[in-house]
């Protein structure tokens, strides 16, 4: 399973990366510098130029294979048969941020148009309600967190699709809130297989008992999950909530959406961070 997953992986980021490779081509074909400076600088003549369709749908693949959206979003859930450290590192700050980097950083370039952010709007706001439902039907620990690291990053692809000021500031916030508190419940994870033998909440309960310190740590990263002052957690969905609500096409639409997600990625967090530690401990 672990061999299947990360040739997975491989041939989906792989082949993302060679999208890459295509659009950097053709960007310098289109600037005549391999500059990223130059290309930031060159706005104007991109999204004029004949080629700027094809360097938009490479760029967008890349980063939608790279950040596991949808229709590419299987492959990361695949990865958490890795251990669980390589698994913090993977789902929490590092790997899956990539692509969000690259659509951030391209946005000078390229965005500023319908087909660059609407089409990152949509599929990022499927991926963060969609994941974040499948999410919750887990029981899985590593399951519930890896389908959250995919809303999660839904949500920040829904940010930057958006496209103002306030909801890319928002963007960023929220990539350091989510490495903060997913990258702590990959690790408490891991310490609930070592030392049970299983990740799963439904035969997990009562160990505050035996791995207090483990507790503490779950407890708090799952308020910052949830989104409860003072958190860190708090301030980046407040300031999410905000630069939507502020933003001026479908505002209340986009909150519903992101509200929602929220919610069911503060159960996520309860059932990581808290349902393992709380009632009797199982007798057998």
């Amino acid at each position: 399973e672990s061999r299947r997953s990360a040739i997975q992986a491989l041939i989906v980021t792989g082949s993302g990366g060679l999208a890459l490779l295509a659009a950097a081509a053709l960007l310098v074909q289109v600037t005549g510098s391999e500059s990223l400076f130059t290309h930031t600088q060159s706005g104007e003549l991109l999204r004029a130029h004949p080629l700027y369709l094809p360097i938009v749908l490479c760029l967008l693949l890349a980063a939608f294979t790279k950040s596991a959206q949808f229709p590419f979003h299987f492959w990361l859930p695949g990865a958490m048969a890795a251990p669980t450290p390589v698994s913090a590192y993977l789902h929490s700050a590092t790997m899956v941020k990539a692509g969000v980097y690259l659509v951030a950083r391209m946005s000078p370039a390229v965005g500023g148009t319908q087909l660059w952010n609407w089409t990152i709007a949509a599929v990022g706001a499927f991926t963060m309600l969609g994941a974040a439902y499948r999410a919750v039907q887990e029981t899985d620990l590593k399951k519930i967190l890896a389908y959250s690291t995919v809303s999660a990053l839904g949500t920040i692809f829904f940010l930057l699709g958006l496209g103002t000021l306030a909801t890319l500031t928002a963007a960023v916030g929220y990539i350091v809130a989510h490495a903060c508190y997913k990258g702590t419940l990959f690790l408490v994870t891991g310490i609930i297989d070592h030392q049970t033998g299983t990740r799963d909440v439904a035969r997990l309960a009562g160990l505050r008992r035996v791995l207090p310190v483990t507790a503490v740590a779950g407890g708090l990263a799952a308020l910052s999950m949830m989104g409860l002052p003072p958190f860190f957690g708090f301030l980046a969905k407040e300031i999410a909530y905000e630069a939507v609500l502020a933003q001026p096409l479908i505002p209340q639409v986009a909150l519903g959406a992101l509200v929602l997600a929220s919610a069911l990625l503060g159960l996520c967090g309860l059932l990581v961070g808290y349902a393992p530690f709380v009632g009797e401990l199982p007798q057998d």
